[in-house]
């Protein structure tokens, strides 16, 4: 092998370590209830479960906010 065939391959080699250490963790944008609320619309196994606890949480929130808002002004 010559000189400048070691060279390349040996900075190929390097660009290609470099590149498998670096952390490429990539952030979601969706929030945990877009994430859950895209799955409740899918066929996938499950969904309808997904869906029915989405709609129980809300219904709780919505009472709780009544039943505060109801101790705020009595």
């Amino acid at each position: 092998m010559s000189k400048r065939r070691i060279a390349n391959l040996s900075a190929v080699l390097c660009i290609a370590a470099v590149a498998c250490t670096q952390k490429t963790e990539q952030k979601s944008t969706l929030t945990q209830r877009q994430k859950d609320s895209i799955l409740a619309g899918s066929q996938i196994p499950g969904a309808r479960a997904v869906k029915k606890t989405m709609t129980a949480a809300d219904s709780a929130a919505a009472r709780q906010a009544r039943i505060d808002s109801a101790q705020e002004n009595p």
